[in-house]
């Protein structure tokens, strides 16, 4: 089969043919139809430092994906050939103390897909079954396959838009890339009074406003505090969630934050941030740190929230097929885009 690889520890990837997964007891095999590029993606082409030290070439990347099972292990009793399916990306380990007690997605030894396993860039996927999502059967709401292959990353929003309640609240988003987009849309479907998303990027604050945010702000052109003039805000923000891991952006968070707001981060900061602590103490803040998605609570909210008439197909701008995974990853790695698909159905789009 046809696969997505990285080759060697240099920059690039490469297509190729490697052998078709094998398929144990409980196993799935799944024949890949479309998947999402990622930033980690973007890592492991371009072999920076952190790829450097959590990859071992030879390796099929890719975690992002949709796909339908063509096959299935003696013992797989809940997953059936023909089934519509996603994956979760993080394989654990079933034995440590949050395994045990349900908290999968704090498993100290997961596995990730596409970095320390062969992942979903290929045209056949082995997954779990124990981590297999079969989307919904109802012939009158069938999945997009476009979104169904960018559940990965909307999980990662849903997780972080849902660690505390924003009906009727104020939140600010700090981070207008695909996932800030994606929680900008929940949190607004979920009920927040006002949603305040900011970035540098013109094209990604323009995208933002698609799926109805209150307003996008250029923090490089308008202060944070003057978006709440704006809407005519006299407190702060109630909910924080920090999608950028830029330093600035966590400060302006903590400066704009009502006294008792709650702060989710996701964004993974490159280098150590310098915090006012004494606001964070005297305001009575509390920051929590979000990875991944709950298991497998965060994949039924996403499902719910797409039968309730959430679009998610505002946030995917660049389509392309499997062969032409060099012009998908420059667009992905300039900036101005949402989402970037590759369709494994096809060779070109």
């Amino acid at each position: 089969m046809k696969a997505l690889v990285k080759a060697g520890s240099e920059a690039g990837l490469r297509l190729t043919e490697v052998d078709l997964p094998t398929v144990g007891p409980t196993d799935v095999l799944i024949r890949v139809l479309r998947t999402g590029l990622c930033g980690t993606d973007l890592h492991i082409e371009a072999w920076d430092d952190w790829a450097k030290k959590s990859i071992t070439p030879p390796l099929t990347v890719g975690h992002e994906f949709v796909g339908e099972v063509v096959d299935v292990g003696p013992s797989v009793s809940t997953v059936a050939v023909g089934d519509l399916v996603s994956g979760e990306g993080h394989l654990v380990c079933g034995r440590c103390r949050n395994c045990r007690a349900g908290r999968r997605h704090l498993c100290i030894r997961t596995v990730g897909l596409g970095v320390q396993r062969d992942g979903a860039f290929a045209e056949y996927l082995a997954l779990p079954e124990s981590n297999v999502w079969v989307h919904g059967r109802a012939a009158d709401q069938p999945v997009d396959l476009d979104v169904a292959a960018i559940f990965d990353p909307f999980g990662n929003a849903v997780h972080t838009a849902m660690a505390f309640e924003v009906f009727g609240e104020d939140v600010l988003i700090t981070g207008a890339g695909p996932i800030g987009i994606m929680a900008a849309a929940v949190v607004r479907h979920a009920g927040a009074r006002h949603v305040v998303i900011t970035d540098v990027s013109e094209y990604r604050l323009r995208l933002a406003e698609k799926v109805g945010v209150s307003l996008a702000v250029n923090v490089s052109t308008m202060p944070v505090a003057d978006a709440q003039d704006v809407l005519g805000m006299r407190e702060g923000f109630d909910v924080g969630l920090e999608m950028s891991g830029q330093p600035s952006a966590l400060r302006d968070m903590i400066t704009n934050m009502n006294h008792g707001g709650r702060i989710a981060m996701l964004g993974l900061p490159s280098t150590d941030i310098a915090v006012d602590w004494n606001k964070v103490v005297t305001h009575m803040l509390t920051i929590k740190g979000i990875y991944g998605r709950e298991m497998f609570e965060t994949w039924y909210q996403m499902s719910v929230l797409l039968e309730q008439g959430l679009d998610l197909t505002p946030v995917i701008t660049g389509r392309y097929g499997y062969t032409q995974y060099a012009e998908a990853f420059a667009e992905a790695r300039q900036g101005n885009c949402g989402k970037i698909v590759l369709d494994w159905t096809r060779e070109t789009r």
